[in-house]
C-alpha cells in the first residue's frame, strides 16, 4: 500500500501552507493522537464496520492512521513524525474541500460499540492521467492511500474499502481500476491478488539509481458489471 506523495512532498506542502495560511499549531501537533481505545485482536470477532465518505471531522483519525502505516516513529523520523502527520492532515484537508467531481476519500468506522465511531481505515479514489505532468490524455480511476489501523488488520477492513471503491468506479461509469504497490509489500500484494488485481507494468523512477528502494508495481483490475460486494 503506497502513499502517493513522499516525505519531501509532505514537508514542502506543509511549509507552504504554514506561510500562506498562517496555520495555527495546536497541542495536537506535538502530542500523540488519541481516539477511543482499540480492543485487542482477540476481541474483534464481533466487530462491525461501516464504510462511508470521509468528513472534516475524520481528518485527525485519517492522518494518524496513514502516518503510522507509512512512516517510522523511531530515530530521526520519530522526531519528525508530528510534522509528517500534520502535512498529511493538510493534504487531506485541501482535497476534501475541493470540488473535484471524481474524487472521494472513504473511511471504515467501527460501529460495534454504541456511541463510538472509531475511524479504523481509509482509502482514496480519484482520476489520474497517463501524462501526469501535463494532466492530459485519457484519465483512469486510481486508488491510493489505503491504510488500516494496526490492531484492525486482517479483519476484512481493507477488503471492504477496496470493494466499496470498485462499486464507486462502476457508478462513475468505469470498468477498470489501477493502483501502485511496493514490490516488497508482500502482505498488500497478497490482498490485491486475492481480490483480482494483476500486474500491469513495473514503474521505474530515479530513486532506484541513487538509493536502494523497492520497485513500484502498477496493478490493474477489470471490474465486472455486477457488484461483488
Amino acid at each position: 500500500m503506497t502513499v502517493a506523495n513522499g516525505v519531501l512532498g509532505y514537508l514542502r506542502r506543509f511549509l507552504l501552507n504554514a506561510i500562506n495560511t498562517k496555520l495555527t499549531l495546536t497541542s495536537w501537533f506535538f502530542d500523540s493522537y488519541h481516539q477511543q481505545p482499540i480492543t485487542s485482536a482477540t476481541n474483534q470477532a464481533a466487530k462491525q464496520f461501516h464504510i462511508r465518505a470521509a468528513t472534516p471531522a475524520d481528518l485527525t483519525g485519517i492522518s494518524q492512521i496513514i502516518a503510522e502505516s507509512f512512516h517510522s516513529q523511531t530515530g530521526f523520523w520519530g522526531w519528525a513524525f508530528p510534522l509528517l502527520r500534520l502535512g498529511i492532515y493538510e493534504d487531506f484537508r485541501q482535497r476534501l474541500s475541493s470540488s473535484a467531481p471524481h474524487h472521494i476519500c472513504l473511511v471504515a468506522v467501527d460501529t460495534s460499540t454504541p456511541g463510538v465511531n472509531n475511524v479504523v481505515g481509509t482509502v482514496e479514489l480519484g482520476l489520474r492521467f497517463h501524462d501526469s505532468w501535463k494532466q492530459s490524455g485519457k484519465s483512469f480511476p486510481y486508488l491510493s492511500n489505503l491504510a488500516v489501523a494496526h490492531k484492525y488488520r486482517r479483519h476484512g477492513v481493507a477488503s471492504k474499502l477496496l470493494t466499496s471503491c470498485e462499486d464507486i468506479c462502476r457508478e462513475w461509469g468505469y470498468q477498470d481500476l489501477y493502483l501502485h504497490v511496493l514490490e516488497d509489500n508482500h502482505q498488500a500484494r497478497q490482498l490485491y491478488c486475492k481480490l483480482g488485481y494483476r500486474m500491469h507494468k513495473v514503474d521505474y523512477n530515479w530513486n532506484l539509481f541513487f538509493i536502494k528502494s523497492p520497485r513500484q508495481l502498477f496493478l490493474h483490475k477489470h471490474l465486472s458489471v455486477e457488484s461483488i460486494s
